[in-house]
């Protein structure tokens, strides 16, 4: 099995949250579960598997410790590591939701990762979101403001996806 490492960025403890229940879908020791806010991106180089997330703010702004975070992850080859990527956000912010999503998958690109995990974002309501890119959405994206009731059957259904992908 592939080692699989969480890597979030969260100011409200929403990001954590589901950076939790990520781990505990794919039986991701908590030890592996990382708050960027506290966390060398060289860290990243223990693990096969790579997940990110991220809350979107503002203007459709990236998470702050995740933006830093993101900075030195930049300049590394990752190209051995499969990347998913997972967000959240509120959709009634209908033309930034999830940017952050969208925004660490074009700062990981020249990383050459290989992405792993696009998911269908059916059932929010939203005009724009940084998450799709080309006509796909790149990662998980998660509402706890207005679909709390989605959370736990979205990531149940993502990490199925994803175990497919990298086990």
């Amino acid at each position: 099995m592939k080692k699989i490492g969480i890597f979030y960025g969260s100011t409200t403890g929403t990001t954590q949250s589901v950076a939790g229940k990520i781990a505990e879908c794919l039986g991701v020791s908590s030890s592996d579960v990382h708050d960027v806010a506290s966390c060398a991106p060289s860290a990243v180089a223990d693990y096969d598997v790579l997940l990110f997330g991220a809350s979107t703010w503002g203007a459709g702004d990236l998470q702050e410790d995740m933006d830093t975070f993101l900075d030195g992850i930049q300049s590394m080859d990752l190209r051995e590591k499969e990347v998913a990527i997972f967000g959240c956000g509120d959709d009634s912010m209908s033309d930034t939701f999830c940017n952050s999503v969208g925004e660490i998958y074009h700062r990981l690109h020249d990383t050459h990762a290989q992405f792993v995990g696009p998911f269908n974002n059916a059932g929010y309501d939203y005009e724009h979101s940084g998450s799709d890119v080309e006509g796909m959405i790149v990662g998980l994206c998660i509402d706890e403001v207005n679909h709390p009731e989605e959370t736990e059957g979205r990531i149940k259904t993502w990490c199925e996806e994803i175990k497919k992908e990298f086990c």
